[in-house]
This record gives structure tokens, sequence and C-alpha cells, in this order.
């Protein structure tokens, strides 16, 4: 069962028991209120005694709502944990128990740092005592340990809720897949390079001997297949290391308009070729921003060129750069057959192509939008679609204005991030 889905049913049961519970305590007092305003002094002991019966069942109520809460949690696959204000055990289910190596019960009064021996957990939980909700993903054992993925709320009473979700498969299975990647990668682009070099080279011996066109054609084809596996080797090889945090931005001021009028300019010979006009629009006096420039030109170059390659002929591509409050939004606009509703939600995606048929002719690894997503979310920012099918598509993204302009080139701060580069 999914996390989410399995704690708000979780607390749905909680809310109801506690509802009813309190609906009939309330009609219960009615009942005893109406018992001693009918018969003052006369009948104080009876209404006393009414008094102590209702709150013994009223304690059995709980009692009983408590052990019913118990068994729900208990059918759970979701680790289950109650802290009280004091962010002390007041409930923990067998599967927060085993999570956490515990024995059925032995969670119960113990404070967050002994439950789980993890100071991040213990401030992950105060902030959520603060804030209203926390989450993130920890080792209480170790990296050879479990991993769990934790999520705290704070509950209307009083106290937390904490619901913990066992990943460790889930991050094997992502460490197997890179690891895999990586490697194919690496032992495809030794082969595929000689093929090329190997291509090349008789497509030039070819210049020297009289051939039939068609055997012209057919070299100049298997280079620009192998080009394309080439291509594809070097950006899932790209992608892996994205995601497994092994590449790194090298941030510093950057100027926006200036990537954007050199990325529009490596293409323009691609551009006149495809008979397509690109206008570049910058706002004038633009504030630089903080980031990577190698990496952004990546994005713009993969943004470009994907509008170049879907548009028609004599139509134009725009490329503006202009401030938004606090940012400096870039947008990729082309008048190209759109993207249907139904694509948008997966253009993001690794391999993920709309109608190839549109493409006139020329594929590519589908991989080039997944990682100038990951490079722009890299920067703080979010790459976003605006498309209707039939009416041209528009990228954007933004980028925080980089709040210090006095630093020099020696004393500039670096920070490194994840990051990777464009097709």
């Amino acid at each position: 069962m999914d996390l989410t889905v399995a704690v708000a049913l979780l607390l749905a049961a909680a809310l109801a028991v506690t509802l009813a519970l309190a609906i009939r305590q309330r009609r219960r007092l009615d009942r005893v209120a109406r018992l001693v305003h009918a018969a003052p002094g006369q009948d104080l002991e009876m209404a006393s005694q009414a008094l102590l019966d209702e709150r013994d069942r009223a304690r059995q109520q709980v009692a009983q709502a408590d052990q019913e809460l118990g068994q729900l949690a208990g059918l759970l696959g979701v680790g289950v944990l109650r802290f009280d204000d004091d962010l002390r055990v007041r409930f923990a289910n067998p599967a927060a128990c085993t999570f956490l190596g515990r024995e059925p019960g032995g969670l119960e009064g113990r404070s967050a740092l002994e439950a789980f021996a993890d100071h991040e957990v213990e401030a992950l939980l105060l902030s959520a005592r603060e804030r209203g909700a926390s989450g993130g993903e920890v080792r209480p054992h170790g990296e050879d340990g479990r991993a769990l993925l934790i999520r705290a709320r704070r509950s209307p009473g009083g106290g937390l809720w904490v619901a913990l979700d066992d990943v460790t498969k889930l991050r094997r299975l992502e460490r197997v897949r890179t690891e895999f990647v990586d490697n194919l990668s690496h032992e495809l682009r030794t082969p595929l390079t000689s093929v090329r070099l190997l291509t090349e080279t008789l497509a030039r011996d070819l210049d020297d001997l009289v051939v039939p066109d068609r055997v012209r054609d057919r070299v100049a084809r298997i280079d620009v297949e192998t080009g394309h596996l080439v291509q594809m080797v070097s950006e899932l090889l790209e992608l892996s290391r994205i995601e497994a945090g092994g590449q790194r931005l090298f941030l510093d001021v950057v100027d926006m308009a200036e990537v954007v009028r050199a990325s529009c300019e490596r293409l323009r010979l691609f551009a006149e070729r495809q008979g397509i006009r690109v206008e570049v629009r910058t706002a004038a006096d633009l504030p630089l921003v903080r980031g990577d420039a190698e990496r952004l030109g990546q994005v713009l170059l993969n943004l470009v060129h994907n509008a170049l390659k879907f548009s028609p002929s004599g139509t134009t591509v725009t490329v503006s750069a202009v401030v938004q409050a606090d940012r400096v939004e870039v947008s990729v606009a082309d008048q190209g057959p759109g993207i249907a509703r139904a694509d948008q939600a997966r253009i993001f995606e690794r391999f993920y192509k709309v109608d190839r048929a549109r493409v006139r002719g020329m594929g590519g690894t589908g991989l080039g939008l997944a990682i100038a997503r990951h490079i722009v979310e890299d920067h703080g920012g979010r790459l976003e679609l605006e498309s209707a099918e039939g009416h041209g598509a528009t990228f954007r993204f933004g980028l925080p204005i980089a709040a210090d302009l006095a630093t020099g080139p020696g004393d500039r701060p670096w920070a490194t991030q994840p990051a990777g580069s464009s097709s």
C-alpha cells in the first residue's frame, strides 16, 4: 500500500474513533446534567454515582478505541509511531518496531533519540513539531542497514504522527540500475567510437575511388546511425551520473543574456539549413544570476535544438530572458505542431518521445529533456512546458538573481551540486 494512502487511512480511522467517543461522552454528560438538575440535593449521591459510572465507561471506550487503532495499525506494512509533545513514543505498530530493530512493545516510552539513535531524526521531528510537517530519508543503523523514508506531521490534539516506509529494496534496485547503465555505457563507448572512426576513414577513402552513389549513401548512413548510438551512450552515462549525484555544478555569477546569445549563435547554421529564424529577446540591463554557465548553456542548446527540429520551415523560434520578481526567466518558444496534453505529463521522462513522424526524420535519444530538467532543478528552478496541440510549445525556467555581485573572480563562492549536460 502506498505510504500516503496508508497513513491517511490510519489518521482518518483515528479521527473517526475520537469523534465518536467525544459525541458519546457529550451525550452521557448531558444526561447526567439533566439528572442533577431534575433532583437537586436529594439525589446528589445518585448523580455522583452516575458520573463515576460514566467515567468508567468512558475509560473503557478509550481503551477499546486504542486497541482497535492498534489492530488497524498492525495490519499495515508501514511503520506508524505516535509521539507526545516531549517527543516520547506513546504508540508504535509492529512494522515500526521491526524497522527499528525492536521487539514488539519495545519502543513505548522511549525518546526520539533512543528510538532512532540518530540526531538527524530528532531534528526532523523537532522541525515537524514547530512547522507542522517534515520528512526525509535516513539509515538509523548505518549504510548497511535499512533505508527509511520518514514523514512526520503534527497532530491537532498535540504530539506527532510519524510514518516509516522501508525503501531499502528500492534504493538497492536504483543502485543496480545505475551501475548497470554505467558499466554498459563504458563497454559500448569504445567499440562505437572505433566504428565511427573507421566509417569516417572509409568515407574519405571513397573520395579517391569510383563507386556507386548508393555505396556512399550507405556509408554516410552508417556514420549517422553510429553517431546517434554514441550520443545515446554518452547521455545515458551523463544521466546516470546525475541521478547518482556524481556530477557537480560550479556556481558563479552568470550573464544569462550572453549565455542565450552564445547558445543561439552555435545553432545558427543549423537553423539556416532548416529555414527557421531564431529571434533573441533579452531585457536591457538583465541582472546576473547564480549558476553554472556551461550547464545552463547546455540546457539552452537542448531546448533550442528541439524547437528547431519540431518547427516547420519559414517559422520563428523565440528565445527570451526577462526579469520576473526575484528571478530571471528564460523561455524558448516555437511555432511547431505543439505537444498533445496526453504527452505533456511524460515529456521529461527518460526515453519518452512524442510522435516521431513530426520530427522531420531527425530522431533523438529521448534523454535530452530529462537531463535538462535535472540541471534546472539543481539550480533551484523548475523546467515547465506550455503547449497546445497545433499551436507550438514554450519551455521556460527561472533562475535566482545573484544577491552578491561584489565578489571578484578569485574569491567568488563556489558551490557543488549534482548536474549534467544536455543532448
